[in-house]
């Protein structure tokens, strides 16, 4: 797991709802670790997942999470926690490699057919169309 000393927190003052609360505590949590603390956890290509999953999370080689959910400045922080051991799984997690695959013959034979059946229907109509254009 990942030393607490890795995690950097500072405090600010959170939008939304509090009344008069919001305007003189600082409950939003701000964390940042540095990408070079992860590397204990996390292999080469597990942090290259978890680079391309931070988006605007990232700030060159630190990864800056926030949370100002609640009016507590503790729960925040443990949201904080729990967004990063979340990106760190989910970047763990090898994706699937997709196998390919090709249709079966009898999808291919149905699909043609069904294809020159349409075509058949707009020849019919092209052909009624030009012989009323006589009149």
């Amino acid at each position: 797991m990942l030393d607490k000393s890795a995690l950097r927190f500072s405090f600010a003052r959170s939008s939304g709802p509090g009344g008069q609360n919001v305007n003189k505590v600082n409950t939003k949590a701000i964390m940042v670790v540095e990408l070079a603390a992860l590397t204990r956890v996390l292999d080469r290509a597990a942090l290259t997942r978890l680079r391309r999953m931070a988006g605007q999370q990232l700030a060159g080689d630190r990864l800056v999470i926030t949370s100002s959910n609640s009016r507590s400045q503790i729960a925040n922080r443990r949201a904080c926690v729990d967004k990063l051991r979340l990106l760190v799984e989910r970047a763990r997690r090898r994706p699937r490699l997709r196998k390919a695959t090709r249709p079966t013959q009898g999808a291919v034979e149905r699909r043609l057919k069904q294809k020159s059946h349409r075509a058949g229907i707009k020849r019919n109509r092209s052909e009624r169309v030009n012989r009323h254009s006589d009149w």
